[in-house]
């Protein structure tokens, strides 16, 4: 070996820093390979939520959680598919006891976590689930006090400086007096900094910033720009990794085990074709080293694979000249509903974001759905933001221009923008208005859940998320089913260590975040259903790998 470390950790994303973590605390050495220039991976990206049964936060608010009422939510979510061997029974009853403490070891190394106040399970009406949440998320960050390494700290999607709970209420602000203040607090809050030499970080980048400052005070060594070509295997076991760092090779072992905790291959458009066809990586949020370079590294060398197939779906639209734009909360406001290229409308468009994709792709096996429309009337472009433009604001001419913002005068006109059947759509607007004006969605159940109602607008009544849609002219974007990340690759036991295609242990190696096949299979049960996992399969990965078995870590 070129190098020597007690523990190596190839990709900087989720897990990766927790992991660092634990090692550092059992005084052993750690190296973080990034192969990109930044530091975060995805998470950084993205809301930086972790769904966290039982935890701490729940507890100090007296709100009532439990190992057997979390494992009963699991079971009747997850556990409702018997092909997910990254799902199994112990697995989910693994992570459901070691999430917390995983939260409680952060805490105790000074990363400043809380809950968000009211975020509900997206299933929250199954058994077990909880209306008021289980999410956990960091605090603001001032990325200032990062110094150099600010520079590396990979940017943020959301560049408010404002908690996400104050963040979901910003698309209301019409609407509402409180929206408007957190609004104005959440402005000065950025002018203050400017006064005082802060730059408020929130979501993922202040999530990951948190947990960069950390792992660099802990005396974590981190090499960016440094890409894992191989793991490097001795008799079977896992010794280190080959990787290329300042443009030359260098092989680099690990005493004690190997983290995969690369992402998955949203970036990889052969491998989308290959495993979850009718996705484009234009489509996704996750980072651009998302390109599943480990997937294909442990197929080569044995390891099992599974639920390839899967991913965490998000509605996105592409506005000309941006990005991917995830729009599910537009979508589910009042006056808004969403329909396949016939006019019909299929699902209850306010369920959880995977489920929306997931229902989106199976619909486009019988009827063209991809792209689907979102159809709204003149009352929704006042009062609701639309691909992130201000409510009542003229759009873009670029929009019309480039035929992304489709209008008419009646329905019928729309529809006839759109290429899809006037007298369908036409009746389909009146069915969906009908529905609207009763206040119940009869047809897809629309606002029966609290996790709907968190996303509609709540100064709307009768319902929070059902409007109708006749307020001439009508307006429809198109939505495809975008995604944030992969949601399949290497199976793991419950001490995230990985597996052979045999059920064997592949010693010295462990694996968590994308790169492995979730722990939620084919479900997302709540906000953080990817983060939380990789948090807490590096926290069960390092502490297995230093042997400290189940020992208490603060």
């Amino acid at each position: 070996m070129d190098e020597l470390y007690d523990f190596v950790v190839v990709g900087s994303g989720g897990g990766s820093m927790c992991a660092a973590l634990v090692m550092r605390q059992a005084g052993k050495s750690v190296l973080i390979l990034e192969k990109t220039g930044l530091v975060g991976g995805s998470t950084a990206k993205a809301g930086g939520v972790m769904w966290i049964p039982n935890n701490r936060f729940m507890k100090a608010e007296g709100i009532d959680d439990s190992f057997d009422k979390a494992t009963a939510y699991l079971d009747a979510t997850v556990g409702l598919d018997d092909d997910v061997p990254g799902a199994t029974p112990e697995r989910r009853r693994a992570y459901v006891r070691e999430a917390a403490e995983m939260v409680d070891f952060l805490v105790g190394q000074g990363i400043k976590l809380g809950r968000s106040p009211y975020w509900p399970d997206y299933y929250d009406e199954r058994p077990g689930g909880s209306e008021p949440g289980r999410t956990v998320v960091a605090d603001l960050f001032d990325v200032n006090e990062l110094g150099e390494w600010k520079a590396r700290l990979r940017e943020s999607a959301m560049p408010v400086a404002a908690p996400l709970s104050e963040m979901m209420e910003f698309p209301i602000f019409k609407r509402s007096w409180r929206s408007k203040l957190l609004m104005l607090k959440a402005g000065l809050r950025m002018a203050a900094g400017k006064l005082t030499g802060k730059e408020w970080a929130t979501a993922g980048r202040a999530l990951q910033g948190r947990m960069l400052q950390a792992a660099l005070r802990a005396g974590v060594a981190f090499r960016l720009n440094a890409g894992v070509r191989e793991v490097i295997l001795e008799n079977g076991a896992v010794t280190g990794v080959l990787a290329t760092v300042d443009g030359g090779e260098r092989r680099i072992g690990a005493r004690l085990g190997v983290l995969l905790n690369a992402g998955g291959f949203a970036q990889n458009q052969e491998m989308r074709d290959t495993y979850i066809p009718r996705t484009r990586t234009e489509w996704t949020h996750a980072a651009e080293g998302d390109t599943g370079d480990m997937h294909r590294e442990m197929m080569r060398i044995g390891a099992a694979m599974a639920q390839m197939d899967e991913m965490v779906g998000n509605q996105m639209t592409l506005p000309p000249g941006s990005g991917p734009n995830m729009i599910q909360p537009q979508i589910a406001k009042p006056h808004a509903f969403v329909v396949d290229q016939s006019g019909v409308r299929y699902m209850n468009e306010c369920g959880s974001y995977m489920e929306f994709c997931k229902t989106m792709l199976a619909r486009d096996r019988e009827v063209p759905a991809i792209p689907s429309w979102v159809i709204v009337d003149t009352r929704y472009m006042k009062d609701y933001m639309l691909a992130d433009t201000m409510p009542g604001t003229r759009k873009p001419r670029r929009w019309f221009d480039e035929n992304y913002l489709r209008t008419g005068a009646t329905i019928e006109a729309l529809a006839e923008a759109c290429g899809v059947d006037p007298a369908r759509l036409k009746a389909t607007t009146e069915r969906f208005n009908a529905l609207a004006r009763a206040g119940v969605d009869e047809d897809f159940h629309r606002g029966d859940r609290a996790y709907d109602r968190f996303l509609g607008d709540r100064t709307h009544e009768p319902s929070q998320t059902l409007g109708t849609v006749e307020q001439a002219p009508f307006y429809a974007i198109p939505v495809v089913p975008g995604d944030v990340g992969t949601y399949g690759g290497v199976v793991t036991d419950a001490q995230a260590r990985v597996l052979r295609e045999d059920g064997s242990v592949i010693p010295g190696l462990y694996a968590t975040g994308t790169t492995t096949a979730s722990v939620m299979g084919r479900y997302y049960p709540g906000a953080g259903c990817s983060i939380g996992p990789s948090f807490t399969w590096g926290f069960v990965a390092a502490r297995h790998a230093a042997g400290l078995g189940n020992q208490q870590l603060h």
